[in-house]
């Protein structure tokens, strides 16, 4: 940020009185821009012994599966981003009934929220930002294409919970890639 987005003005960055980080601060109108996590909200798309996967069309990880899953906007609830997410990804409505995962993403700045759904009808296809969406059984999952590490520890721990007969709210941690 290089600039004061209530009056224009350039900003520093240094630790404001009574914080305890380094914030972009305007010595103009004296705002304090904070800069935090973005949430990435999702549905694991259930119907009958199945889940609904999206092929993704776009950047990044183009052409590699995922659950319905993007950015939260402002003034909706994490459920009403998840159902909406589904809903522009994979033309495909859905009841929540659950949150089931939270994943930290730390060195991304994201925070990634999956619900349990159930599809209301097999009435579904692909969005603007997917190529293609269709139901996978457990069998079928595409594992060495699935698009992001935070999916396929909740796809994990999902067939974990469904093999044990009882599903639970998971958390985990995604640290970055190792460099040799």
């Amino acid at each position: 940020m290089n600039f004061c987005s209530h009056c224009g003005a350039p900003v520093v960055v240094r630790i404001p009185p009574g914080d305890t980080l380094p914030r972009h601060v305007c010595d103009r109108c004296g705002a304090i821009h904070y800069q935090n996590p973005k949430l990435v909200i999702g549905a694991i798309p259930e119907w009958e012994d199945k889940i609904l996967l999206c092929r993704r069309a776009i950047e990044p990880r183009y052409g590699l599966w995922t659950l319905p899953a993007g950015f939260m906007e402002n003034a909706e609830t994490t459920a009403e981003a998840a159902a909406r997410e589904t809903l522009e990804e994979a033309r495909a409505r859905i009841e929540i009934t659950g949150l089931y995962s939270l994943i930290n993403v730390p060195h991304i700045n994201q925070v990634h929220l999956l619900y349990r759904a159930r599809l209301l009808d097999a009435d579904f296809g692909p969005g603007e930002e997917s190529l293609e969406v269709a139901l996978f059984d457990e069998s079928a999952i595409p594992w060495d294409r699935i698009a992001f590490r935070s999916i396929a520890m909740t796809l994990r721990f999902y067939y974990e919970d469904r093999k044990a007969g009882t599903f639970r709210f998971h958390t985990g941690d995604i640290l970055p890639p190792k460099r040799l």
